[in-house]
């Protein structure tokens, strides 16, 4: 394939389920199947399940293997197209396999400086980064957190495989992250260099960003300057203060409230130094809406990478090409794990529910738990919400059973709304 035009992505998917990595052979064939059904049903109805996963039970790829499971014990014609999603956190890369990216692996250096396998999609000269797989929470060993020290340098890692796969086009998912060092690590990976009052090398993490002096950008690999980096994300935080990375997020990486008080004030010297290094974009950018994105690594991609910033969901729903797949629709299924505020804020099933909407489609949405009322669901485009506890009130059961309980709630959808 040709080069992506610069600003634009390109809107690519093949039909069907695809997996992530524990699950592609079975994936695989539920993809066969339910494409199969979609050419061959005559029903009137034709519906497209495009949910996020339940982070802790089920992938975006299982969501839609049960319901779909769910929908067609009610109605076995059913004509079914599933487009797994994700807002650009962890889950992006299955996401993107799924809707026909090919998964490639990559070993990498983890958040804490061990090396981990880690997967990006490719299509054509199109990839997607998701940064959690090189540098997520989930990467941790026994969930010890290192709030001060943990790492990005594996995501620059990632990014670079990217472009020696040939990548011209990167939809680059940041969320989920164990780090706040600004995209410090990254930027070291790429050919950046940060050092200290003896011009050696700063350590890894944001709290040694303090004794940062000197910054140097010159060595950044030049292939980004023909590249259209995406930044894509479900915040919109900038990079300090009371609603920046270490103050909202720190916390849940581990940082104490002394902690959140150093990364802050060793980001905003990160800041300055850069200011200085790279002229005044340096503080415009530390302020931006998703600077603050995955312990402000969106920091580092909008000013050593020449990153645009937009909503995850978004990009990806191009990517997947949601576009298409919505106009062969009457029904939307959307989810995840917690409908909640959050949801409404970038969160994949407000996304898909806007689209939707705009396309006069109607949406419908199952989750594990819903804290929303219905006027804020219909507000954001969502018809109904049906969550696992309407079935069973015990989350803990929801958790470890979701699937067979997610069968049982999308056979209700098929009774309620299916024909």
């Amino acid at each position: 394939m040709g080069r992506s035009p610069p600003g634009r992505l390109r809107s690519q998917r093949r039909d069907g389920l695809a997996a992530s990595e524990a699950q592609e052979a079975r994936g695989t064939k539920v993809a066969d199947a339910v494409n199969a059904a979609s050419t061959t049903a005559h029903g009137r109805d034709r519906v497209l399940i495009a949910a996020d996963k339940f982070k802790g039970s089920l992938t975006a790829v299982a969501v839609a293997e049960h319901v779909t499971a769910g929908l067609r014990r009610v109605v076995p014609e059913l004509s079914v197209e599933a487009l797994p999603v994700a807002d650009g956190g962890d889950g992006t890369v299955a996401a993107a396999v799924a809707g026909g990216f090919e998964r490639r692996e990559v070993r990498v250096t983890g958040p804490v400086g061990a090396e981990v396998t880690a997967a990006y999609a490719l299509r054509g000269d199109t990839a997607v980064v998701e940064m959690a797989e090189a540098s997520g929470l989930q990467l941790l060993p026994d969930g010890v957190f290192a709030p001060l020290t943990a790492t990005t340098y594996g995501s620059g890692e990632l990014l670079r495989a990217a472009l020696d796969a040939g990548a011209r086009t990167i939809v680059f998912g940041v969320g989920g992250s164990a780090t706040t060092d600004g995209g410090a690590g990254m930027l070291a990976a790429l050919g950046a260099r940060f050092l200290d009052a003896d011009a050696e090398p700063v350590a890894p993490g944001g709290g040694p960003l303090r004794d940062l002096v000197t910054a140097d950008l010159s060595g950044l690999d030049p292939r980004f300057a023909d590249v259209d980096l995406v930044l894509a994300s479900d915040v919109d935080n900038p990079l300090t203060g009371p609603k920046g990375a270490p103050a909202v997020y720190g916390p849940q990486k581990g940082a104490s409230p002394e902690d959140v008080e150093t990364l802050d004030a060793a980001l905003a010297h990160f800041a300055t130094v850069l200011e200085k290094a790279v002229g005044p974009q340096a503080a415009t950018h530390a302020k931006a809406p998703g600077a603050g994105a995955a312990g402000g690594i969106g920091y580092g991609a909008l000013v050593g990478l020449n990153a645009s910033f937009r909503p995850g969901i978004e990009v990806m729903l191009d990517v997947l090409g949601f576009a298409p797949a919505l106009e062969r629709a009457t029904l939307v299924i959307t989810g995840e794990g917690s409908l909640d505020e959050q949801t409404l804020h970038g969160k994949a099933p407000a996304g898909v529910a806007a689209a939707a909407r705009a396309a006069g489609v109607e949406v419908i949405a199952v989750c594990g738990r819903l804290a929303l009322p219905a006027e804020a669901l219909g507000a954001a485009g969502i018809r109904r919400a049906y969550a696992l506890t309407d079935i069973e009130p015990d989350v803990q059961r929801c958790i470890s059973d979701a699937g067979p309980i997610l069968e049982s709630l999308a056979a209700r959808i098929a009774e309620d709304y299916v024909s």
